[in-house]
């Protein structure tokens, strides 16, 4: 199975969760996600009053500069260590 399956596969995993990771997990897989599939952060930051789109657009800030494999690699791993918890 490629890296990209391996993803693919996770990222299915992830929306079979039961229970809801917390704010901080949810906002970690979706930086991890973003970075995967789409690279570096190149989006204008949102303003301020909108709360959840700044949370996003800073957790995948964040990842900047790390390869879309390695960020693959990581959402895989970080995945696995949820589903031990929401599955």
């Amino acid at each position: 199975m490629s890296l990209v399956e391996k993803f693919n596969a996770a990222a299915e995993k992830a929306r079979t969760f039961t229970k809801r990771p917390t704010d901080e997990e949810l906002l970690q897989l979706y930086a991890l996600y973003k970075q995967a599939t789409v690279g570096d952060n190149n989006t204008p930051k949102p303003g301020m009053l909108d709360l959840k789109a700044k949370a996003k657009w800073e957790f995948w800030n964040k990842q900047k500069g790390k390869s879309q494999d390695d960020a693959r690699k990581e959402y895989i791993e970080f995945v696995e260590k949820l589903s031990a918890s929401y599955l």
